[in-house]
């Protein structure tokens, strides 16, 4: 995947996927009503960690420089 492909992924993950997410799971686990508040904190962790092992990938691959534009200590310098 291009660079360029990949950074525009990572912000349309951001700006959509993450608030639909967050919807989903805070209507989900708010129809659980009448679980102890230990078990209830655990599941908001894990549910707020999750998504990021799937992700851990793409948001790598953007906190890199961009491999496709040439670096200026790539050029060969005049002598």
């Amino acid at each position: 995947m291009k660079f360029k492909t990949r950074r525009r992924l990572a912000l349309l993950v951001l700006l959509v996927g993450m608030p639909i997410y967050v919807i989903v799971a805070v209507t989900l686990l708010s129809a659980m009503q009448g679980l102890p508040k230990l078990v209830e904190l655990a599941v908001y962790v894990i549910v707020g960690v999750a998504w990021v092992f799937p992700l851990k990938p793409l948001f790598l691959g953007i906190a890199r420089p961009d491999p496709d534009t040439a670096r200026p200590d790539d050029e060969e310098a005049p002598r």
